[in-house]
């Protein structure tokens, strides 16, 4: 049923795929005719029968976390003259903290405290996040557009994957009311909370389809959360890997955030 329905959302990432980066992964990406031809009770279905069997008791669980711990460990190891002068930029950029702290779901709907560097001017941030931001936006400073734009920002993440608030990959974490199609997500689609069962991830498939950044319409929201669902019902140590070496590609090396 699922094959039939979203033959085209369902196709499998190969390797080929995360290794040539969007050009190639964002061919499979159903179009917005295509998306309203399917009625909503089947969209409602979709990767439901996924949850019969629970995340958290796979046989290869412990195998992924061990994953996390060593990509996160020699990251924070390589990248740490680069943590240093993000630092000094951001302290030269504007006044302010150089890391931006906020509450977002986590594990099972827990709320953890999410770190970032620190891209927009302090007095004009919103703590809540539920403002989300667009491109241009005038409250993003110099570095924080370099930041943004190379998904820079997001590596202090690092030290959340290692405390085990986070994965390397899993659906993106939301704060809490987060607006989707100008409604909240958790109103949006009564499968949303579904994504927490499963640790949030610094990136995920559906950041490597092309669907992060503003859910302004319900297309972008509802295919961000498909692609989340997704990722739940075929999650594995082999494909986070793909999903990692993606990410190198679309999202550090390709540029595609702002």
């Amino acid at each position: 049923m699922r094959q039939e329905i979203f033959p085209l959302v369902s196709k499998p990432l190969t390797w080929g795929d995360a290794v040539k980066g969007r050009s190639a992964i964002r061919s499979d990406v159903p179009s917005v005719d295509e998306m309203q031809t399917l009625p909503r009770v089947i969209l409602r279905r979709y990767t439901g029968h996924a949850y019969d069997q629970f995340p958290g008791d796979r046989h290869d669980e412990w195998l992924m976390r061990l994953q996390d711990i060593v990509i996160a460990s020699a990251a924070l190891f390589l990248l740490l003259p680069f943590f240093i002068v993000a630092a000094l930029a951001i302290k030269l950029s504007s006044r302010g903290p150089v890391f931006f702290r906020q509450d977002r779901y986590g594990l099972n709907g827990e709320i953890f405290r999410i770190y970032k560097f620190r891209t927009m001017k302090v007095d004009q941030g919103d703590a809540s996040g539920r403002q989300q931001t667009v491109r241009d936006d005038p409250r993003v400073t110099w570095i924080g557009k370099f930041l943004r734009k190379s998904s820079l920002d997001e590596l202090p993440q690092l030290l959340n994957i290692l405390r085990g608030d986070m994965a390397v990959v899993g659906p993106r974490p939301h704060v809490p009311g987060m607006i989707a199609n100008g409604v909240t997500y958790e109103s949006f689609d009564e499968r949303y909370m579904d994504r927490c069962k499963v640790r949030p991830g610094l990136t995920g498939l559906a950041q490597i389809k092309g669907f992060r950044g503003e859910t302004n319409s319900e297309y972008t929201a509802r295919m961000r959360l498909e692609y989340d669902l997704q990722y739940i019902a075929e999650r594995s140590a082999l494909l986070n890997l793909k999903i990692f070496v993606a990410t190198l590609r679309v999202e550090f090396i390709g540029g595609g955030g702002y």
